[in-house]
Formats: structure tokens, sequence, C-alpha cells
């Protein structure tokens, strides 16, 4: 199973700067048996912290099982929301991001 701590740890280094220059926009993910991480994206950078910090436009929450299968492309996020495998607050904040992540 995928390390979901490290994919979250190395999120900056996947992600052009160009992609997300002038966005702003923060996600919570808390993904059971794995941890609550915090992604915020300002002034072209992505920051990571451990916990669920500040205020969220959207948030994610899941099993690290699952986390782990949409990551390798054995689980559809669409699917996963429909059979409750998945819980998304505000799915259209998020959307843009998701491919850029590497969540789809």
């Amino acid at each position: 199973m995928l390390n979901v701590r490290q994919f979250f740890l190395d999120l900056p280094s996947r992600v052009n700067p160009e992609d997300i220059q002038g966005d702003a926009a923060t996600f919570h993910f808390d993904i059971a048996d794995a941890g609550q991480f915090t992604v915020r994206l300002a002034d072209g950078q992505i920051n990571i912290s451990e916990g669920l910090v500040g205020e969220a436009d959207s948030s994610v929450k899941t099993s690290a099982e699952a986390f782990s299968k949409i990551l390798a492309g054995e689980l559809n996020p669409m699917m996963a929301m429909m059979t409750g495998k998945l819980s998304v607050r505000n799915p259209a904040g998020i959307l843009k991001y998701a491919r850029m992540f590497g969540l789809m």
C-alpha cells in the first residue's frame, strides 16, 4: 500500500508552480489510519502541514486503503464517492486540483 504521508510530503515537488500561480486555497485531508494533512496553495507554492490547520475550502475524508487505491488508479474517485468510501466537502473546490495532485 502506498505511503499516504509520503504522498503529501512529496506533493510540492510534483506540481508546477506556474500551474498554481495566483491561486489561493486550503484543503484538508483526513485519511483514517494514515493521518490528517492540510494542503495550502498560495503565491505559486504548496505548503503541507500535518494536522488540520485553518479553514478549508474543501475537505476529503477516506480510509488509507481507499486513498491508496485512488492514487494507484484502482478506484475511481467518483465511484468511491457514490459508494461512501470517499467523502468530499465542496467537490467543486478541489476538482481543479485533483488531476494536478495525482488524485485522478
